[in-house]
């Protein structure tokens, strides 16, 4: 076991580097942080903040040297960073679960490999991929970017094949994943704590809305079926146990109208749609994100209270500020800022949990109190 006192190191300065920072220094470790950004949210609260890229070996040789042991906040921080620094000191996830899921091909191919559906999907490398679709994919379908893309960003609808061209060459005919769009119930998530021993400990399944292809709500507990929630955690699991995780993931769901539950992603962190945590479960992910680090037994996972959260992006604060004093005197919503020092459209600044007796009045005061404080 690593014991307060001592160093963690975290590669990534946003702000799920942030709320980790936040969660080890409340637990007695100090914090560094490796991030190229002198202004990034996590290296502005942390112990130390080691400004380079993720690249630079002499910067990550004194990280390792500093740290009884590292982890990462996003999954695109490079495979050969972490085999770098796993010569050297403890790192969760290892190189190898990252490198699994940084491409979604691969990605796909892993899940699919685990016995999980997928959505049907196509490798696209070049322009003599799409001319041999065939029947493969159904349109509508979507492309997106293999590598580098999040929140609604590297990825464009398609209604039919002239469009796949379209968008490939948009995408810069970089290498592409074309899936099939499927007839869509609900998205869900399962965020979960795998220890070093194989012991996983799951969170309650979240059911989640997303807008322009960036999470907007989590809703907790989902009003999906018993049944399906206990698959999802038995298919989030399975994944866990295939990459030998280390630390907090999680894992998208799609459930189609027909009742089909498909693996859509993995995320090698903790999730956006996990941080309802931070106010209404025992531990929050990022507690157990530092207990998975250290050897630790996984805290109580246990929720306490139905939950709303809602995302808050740049696009709230208009030309100005937020009116907090819209959300501030309610006493039953938790306001979580990360730091950052310039709104911007579609980028996220913040989020607030909504705790209620029951959910429906959740949902009601978060959609009443997101409305209210958007800026004039």
């Amino acid at each position: 076991m690593i014991l307060p006192g001592a160093t963690l190191g975290m590669l990534g300065g946003g702000q799920l580097g942030r709320m980790f920072t936040t969660a080890a220094q409340t637990m007695g470790y100090k914090v560094i942080v490796l991030d190229p950004d002198k202004n990034s949210p996590a290296g502005i609260i942390a112990d130390q903040h080691i400004c380079a890229a993720y690249t630079d070996e002499s910067a990550l040789a004194e990280l390792a040297q500093l740290c009884s042991a590292i982890t990462t906040e996003f999954e695109n921080i490079p495979a050969s960073t972490l085999a770098f620094l796993e010569q050297r000191t403890v790192v969760h996830p290892s190189s190898t679960a990252l490198a699994s899921t940084q491409n979604r091909n691969v990605e796909k191919n892993f899940i699919r490999a685990q016995g999980i559906a997928t959505v049907p999907f196509v490798k696209i490398n070049c322009s003599d991929d799409i001319d041999n679709l065939g029947s493969q994919i159904s349109f509508p379908a979507i492309l997106k970017v293999a590598t580098f893309g999040y929140d609604g960003k590297g990825q464009i609808v398609c209604e039919d094949l002239s469009a796949v061209y379209a968008a490939f060459d948009a995408m810069g005919q970089k290498e592409c994943v074309l899936e099939q769009r499927i007839d869509l119930e609900r998205e869900i998530s399962v965020v979960l704590a795998r220890g070093q021993d194989g012991q996983i400990t799951p969170f309650p399944v979240a059911e989640n809305v997303h807008i322009n292809g960036i999470l907007h709500s989590t809703t907790v507990p989902s009003i999906a079926a018993e049944s399906l929630q206990q698959t999802a955690i038995e298919m989030a699991s399975k994944i866990a146990e295939g990459l030998a995780y280390v630390g907090t993931m999680a894992v998208e769901f799609f459930v189609s109208k027909q009742g089909d539950i498909i693996a859509n992603e993995i995320a090698p962190r903790p999730h956006n749609s996990g941080h309802y945590t931070l106010d209404a479960c025992r531990t929050s992910q990022f507690e157990q994100q530092v207990r998975m680090l250290c050897g630790l037994p996984a805290g109580n996972a246990e929720l306490i209270s139905p939950v709303v959260m809602i995302n808050l992006l740049g696009d709230v604060w208009g030309n100005s500020q937020p009116h907090w004093n819209k959300l501030l005197t309610q006493p039953d919503i938790k306001l979580h800022l990360y730091g950052k020092k310039e709104a911007r459209a579609g980028r996220k600044m913040g989020h607030f949990n909504v705790l209620a007796a029951e959910t429906s009045q959740a949902m009601e005061l978060a959609s009443q109190t997101f409305e209210a404080i958007k800026a004039d």
